[in-house]
């Protein structure tokens, strides 16, 4: 079983040292990694893998059985043997995007579950521009000017972003109804990772984040499109994007 060492709070690291359990020429296990998996609505890291005599560039990254593959998109050499000493590093630059844009759907879900009542019923984040599903929602140009107006108020208040495990339980009953699908999370998954902005938020979340608001830049609204009935995609990107 690979050790996600990026959880609860470690999510800012980048390069780290581990050693291969497994190894084909499509994949490399390590005993632990900080190479975040897709999931969760986020896409998994890009990064490389280096050993003496070889190296891998890898491209996906996924969650097996409780093995983590990192997915070889090209190979330098022959694959590493059980026990090879490897140094990864994590493309940061990607990272750092995605991180940041996680971070800010929990600030436009949050807006819009206190502004709307409305709960997010799915979201996906990409590098460069993001979704969110809502429901029930129909918004029209003011909706958005106003989503778009107290979220950037949010980033400019530049609340702290914490990530630990709490006990599922208390996360069950300090989560306000319509802010975490928790029903989707099986019942054996106790302590919860939570990622909470300080005055502002709380939320069950395994992905990545920022550390606090003001890394973000602002948000911008990009679109709004309908996808069923009671169902609207907000889309959006931030500024200053690397």
């Amino acid at each position: 079983m690979t050790e996600l060492r990026y959880l609860p709070d470690a999510d800012d690291v980048t390069e780290f040292e581990a050693t291969v359990t497994t190894a084909t020429e499509e994949y490399i296990i390590l005993d632990g990694t900080y190479f975040y998996p897709e999931g969760g609505g986020q896409p998994p890291d890009h990064g490389t893998i280096e050993w003496d005599g070889g190296s891998a560039t890898i491209d996906d990254v996924w969650k097996d059985h409780g093995d983590v593959r990192h997915g070889v998109q090209s190979l330098d050499g022959d694959p590493p043997t059980e026990g090879t000493a490897v140094t990864c590093r994590i493309d940061e630059q990607r990272r750092r995007n995605l991180s940041r844009m996680h971070t800010a759907q929990h600030v436009v879900s949050r807006v819009v579950l206190d502004e709307f009542d409305a709960s997010t019923a799915g979201n996906q984040v990409y590098a460069e521009r993001s979704r969110i599903d809502f429901e029930p929602a129909s918004f029209d140009d003011a909706d958005l000017d106003r989503i778009e107006e107290l979220s950037n108020t949010a980033i400019e208040a530049d609340y702290g972003v914490t990530k630990e495990e709490r006990p599922r339980e208390q996360v069950e009953e300090n989560v306000d109804e319509g802010r975490a699908l928790l029903d989707m999370i099986p019942d054996h998954v106790d302590p919860l990772r939570v990622v909470a902005i300080e005055e502002f938020d709380m939320c069950p979340c395994g992905g990545t984040h920022a550390d606090s608001l003001g890394e973000l830049g602002g948000i911008e609204i990009l679109d709004c499109t309908s996808k069923g009935e009671n169902v609207e995609r907000i889309e959006f990107t931030l500024d200053n994007l690397e």
